[in-house]
């Protein structure tokens, strides 16, 4: 596998490659479902064991004290994005990927066993705080090393389609989280879950790592380079205006993208006033239906191009967050919630659906997980980590639709960071005959890698 990403196959070996391609890409992306699931339990199972943890104050002061660890864990993904790229673009992508979804097991099975603050006090958040910290590290690394190796092993001419199965197994762990938070909610009552049910999914999280761990000793390893310069910030410091595209476009998808999944649960229930069970209803439904327009969009990239798609996302998103997220928060009825949550996700699809390509068609080969991960990780860790948390802080200070414009002025942002990104068809280091220097206005240093 290694040596025909780099080598064209023959005819007779085109459908051989192409299996082994597809298979890969199965391999990598069943991991990346199974650390997002991981990651993602914290976030849906907070309504129920924010009293364990923060058992003074009233619900939103709860929720905000949980989302605050919550958005720690994502401060911790620029460590790992640093971390796991460097070792993605030295040693290879999948010895990358193997220790982080290890390492995702070992915080899911803290979460899991952590003793309250009825048990050991102030200790119990500092725990968790612990645990969320740990995950934090694996998911920074998870996402830039995942979107370099399936960008790699996807075939020309459709890597788009192929790389946008990234995000399919990232709402995926969403849908996932959701579907056994709706199961326990089917079983058990809701003083059953939040005095110990809760702790069942992250115990289910540990078990399929193990599954997780075993898809990925299989897969084929990529990349890895024995040169000094390799995963280094002087070789990336190069490249700083791509990097810098990167962010700004990442800043407000990552923000939307947090505020109408994870965050909008909880929106349904402490601003459209709907029960618990219906607004997990409700969000795991959008999920699903968003999970499946991945490839989708992912198609239409290669078609229409990865800039057109970009510009597309923060251009529409900006005229769109306002009126929906007032239409939501001030409707009751299930229906239309899915409605118009699910409108607001297939706008978000267009960035989505590349997310991962889109960065890693800008950065060379030795320098690829570090820039993707790294960039990923700052912006997400600053805009997306801490969407649920400014989002309650505006609400509790009686300011709800400021967050709205929040929203709106980052897509603004990111939609200017489209409009000036190179276009990868031409100036990209997977298919481009160009480089990202040249279209950003600087010759290249090096030669296009």
């Amino acid at each position: 596998m290694a040596d025909s990403i780099g080598i064209a196959p023959s005819a007779a070996d085109a459908a051989a490659d192409r299996r082994r391609r597809i298979m890969a890409i199965v391999g990598s992306s069943s991991g990346n479902l199974v650390e997002w699931y991981d990651f993602y339990c914290y976030a849906f199972f907070a309504i129920y064991f924010a009293p364990a943890f923060f058992p003074k104050g009233d619900a939103t002061s709860q929720l905000l004290q949980t989302a605050g660890i919550f958005a720690v864990g994502f401060f911790m993904r620029p460590i790992g994005g640093w971390l796991f790229g460097r070792i993605a673009d030295r040693v290879g992508r999948r010895t990358s990927m193997v220790i982080s979804v290890l390492m995702m097991c070992a915080g899911s099975l803290f979460i899991g066993i952590l003793p309250t603050y009825e048990t050991v006090g102030a200790a119990a958040p500092i725990l968790l705080l612990l645990a969320r910290m740990l995950q934090g590290l694996s998911v920074g690394g998870e996402y830039g090393t995942s979107a370099t190796y399936m960008s790699e092993v996807a075939l020309k001419g459709h890597r788009g389609f192929f790389a946008s199965f990234q995000y399919v197994t990232l709402i995926g762990g969403q849908l996932l989280a959701s579907l056994v938070l709706i199961v326990l909610q089917a079983v058990m009552t809701s003083e059953q879950i939040t005095a110990f049910g809760w702790r069942i999914p992250f115990f289910i999280g540990a078990l399929a790592a193990i599954v997780a761990l075993y898809l990925r000793r299989s897969l084929a390893e990529t990349g890895g380079s024995d040169k000094e310069d390799a995963g280094t910030f002087s070789e990336l410091f190069k490249h700083w205006r791509a990097f810098c595209v990167v962010l700004a476009y990442t800043a407000g998808g990552s923000l939307v993208f947090y505020t109408f999944t994870t965050y909008m649960q909880k929106y349904l229930v402490n601003t459209a006033h709907m029960d618990k069970t219906t607004a997990s209803r409700t969000m795991t439904a959008v999920l699903l239906v968003y999970m499946m327009v991945q490839p989708f969009f992912g198609w239409l990239s290669d078609r229409i191009g990865r800039k057109a798609n970009m510009i597309l996302y923060s251009g529409l998103g900006a005229l769109m967050v306002v009126p929906l997220m007032t239409a939501i928060g001030s409707n009751t009825d299930p229906y239309l919630a899915f409605l118009y949550i699910t409108l607001g996700l297939l706008v978000v699809s267009f960035y989505t659906g590349i997310s991962g390509i889109v960065k890693a068609e800008l950065f060379p080969t030795k320098v690829r997980a570090l820039g993707v991960g790294l960039s990923y990780a700052l912006a997400n860790a600053t805009f997306g980590g801490t969407a649920e948390y400014v989002a309650l802080w505006f609400k509790d200070s009686g300011m709800e639709t400021t967050f709205f414009w929040y929203v709106t002025v980052l897509l603004a942002i990111a939609f200017v960071a489209s409009v000036i990104m190179p276009n990868p068809k031409v100036h990209g280091y997977l298919d481009g005959a160009g480089t990202v220097e040249e279209a950003l206005g600087k010759k290249p240093a090096l030669a296009h890698a």
